[in-house]
């Protein structure tokens, strides 16, 4: 299954936000890649503007192109205010709730536990990393699976309390997606409106 494998620090320095994790290369170069990083024009139009944060918004849940659009026709269709909505779509996908829910340290790594059959839903195996969760919807890990390494680190270093839209039992490794998370409790600093703007266009 396609997705982006090209370095995280220079995307990451693209838009001045450890979109993947800290950065180092972030620290260092506070600027944007290439040759004329340094002396870039401050200045952008307001179709460079929203295409950026569309790309941002790509990058952070780690969806390619066709993806993102279609999740975005989702949201358009769907009652309530579009930007929130489509937060809402992306927060609510498997691969993105293993990662809140601290069962990987990356959304990177929840992928690759949901594509090799560690994580269950309501019980079920489920190897598709978009697939959208309910409200209600239990998340766990697998039972040959809870011993694994990067999974047990994950978990002993995460705040199991972060997130007010989930709940989590480290006893036995499940959380409960209990509710869509309004806007105000997602902390990736993305600019929804200005996607709406673009696909409006």
């Amino acid at each position: 299954m396609a997705r982006y494998r090209g370095p995280k620090s220079k995307v990451a320095r693209k838009f001045n936000d450890p979109i993947f994790g800290p950065s180092k290369a972030l620290q260092k170069k506070a600027y944007p890649p290439g040759q004329h990083g340094r002396n870039r024009r401050r200045k952008q139009s307001e179709y460079a503007l929203q295409l950026s944060a569309k790309q941002k918004a790509k990058y952070t849940y780690g969806l390619l192109e066709r993806q993102f659009a279609n999740l975005f026709e989702k949201a358009s269709r769907s009652q309530g205010i579009t930007g929130e909505v489509l937060l809402q779509l992306l927060e609510s996908r498997l691969d993105n709730v293993v990662y809140r829910l601290g069962i990987s340290p990356t959304r990177r790594g929840a992928r690759q536990l949901v594509i090799h059959k560690h994580i269950m839903v309501n019980g079920h195996l489920v190897n598709v990393p978009s697939f959208t969760l309910k409200p209600s919807d239990v998340v766990s890990v697998r039972e040959k699976s809870k011993s694994l390494e990067v999974i047990t680190n994950s978990v002993m270093s995460h705040n199991p309390n972060k997130y007010h839209w989930l709940e989590w039992n480290s006893g036995d490794l499940t959380g409960k997606f209990t509710s869509l998370p309004p806007r105000e409790d997602i902390p990736e600093n993305l600019q929804e409106q200005l996607i709406v703007e673009l696909y409006s266009k």
